[in-house]
């Protein structure tokens, strides 16, 4: 009988966390949505409307420009690289000096480093998702794509790459504190992987050599995952959710890790 009322009382304890949580993370995000974006303009809605109108323009340019895409919709294709590409980039991009912006609010006990860059990454996942939802809404109304063939699998590449994001943020986020050359190499960073993500290519394409090669990224993963969901059975694709999730969880111990030392690093904004 004590046993139970323990385990009911660790319980309650656990959903009563969950609750302080969301409520400060709930916080973080609408001061974030007001340092950037003010209250009197379009706010939240221009998270959506970046990269809708950057992808839709890259979906008709290489539409118009006639793209291989292997038998594929060029616009499908186009649609399933830059989107994800575009919540890569924007979770990572946005991790630099979000620490020092948010170090004044540490002073409240329930507010941990690491909340900063989470509630950063979900205002850029919520945003993109948003837009990736608007384009494809639009296409599919327009006959422009054919419909997802997996929701599940898509849903999966999205969150995967999400969470692969999110992870290499908090490494970024804590180096960008420590060595101040981390800041100005973000960019450059992002700019070298677009040849390697999988986001103009997929892995059934490349010789036998280059695939193992290609698998060993795991933004590569991320895109094949996407990609099996958006395409299904017309496509042979290549992903191993097991490595995926393993890469996630090992880059996200090392971020949390960096997090916890670059506390004392830390200059006031």
């Amino acid at each position: 009988m004590h046993q139970v009322s323990a385990n009911a009382s660790r319980g309650s304890q656990f959903i009563t966390g969950l609750k302080i949580q969301g409520r400060v993370l709930g916080a973080l995000i609408m001061r974030e949505m007001l340092i950037r974006y003010g209250r009197e303009n379009i706010g939240f809605l221009w998270l959506a409307l970046e990269p809708m109108t950057l992808t839709t323009g890259v979906m008709i340019m290489w539409t118009l420009l006639n793209h291989e895409a292997h038998g594929l919709t060029v616009a499908a294709f186009v649609l399933s690289g830059y989107m994800p590409l575009t919540l890569w980039r924007h979770i990572t991009g946005h991790a630099v000096s979000c620490l020092r912006q948010n170090m004044p609010l540490m002073y409240h006990r329930q507010i941990r480093l690491a909340d900063a860059i989470i509630a950063r990454a979900l205002l850029e996942t919520a945003g993109t998702t948003a837009a990736l939802i608007l384009v494809y809404t639009v296409a599919r109304l327009a006959n422009i794509i054919p419909p997802y063939q997996n929701l599940g699998l898509v849903l999966a590449g999205w969150l995967f790459m999400a969470w692969l994001s999110f992870a290499v943020a908090l490494i970024f986020a804590a180096g960008s504190e420590r060595f101040e050359f981390v800041e100005k190499l973000v960019p450059p960073f992002q700019y070298l992987t677009l040849p390697i993500c999988g986001m103009f290519f997929m892995v059934a394409w490349l010789p036998s050599g280059a695939q193992k090669l290609a698998l060993y990224v795991p933004l590569v993963h991320c895109f094949e995952l996407f990609r099996a969901g958006v395409f299904g059975d017309s496509v042979q694709t290549f992903y191993d959710i097991d490595y995926l999730a393993k890469c996630c969880l090992f880059t996200t111990a090392v971020g949390l890790f960096l997090i916890n030392a670059a506390r004392n690093h830390i200059k006031f904004e």
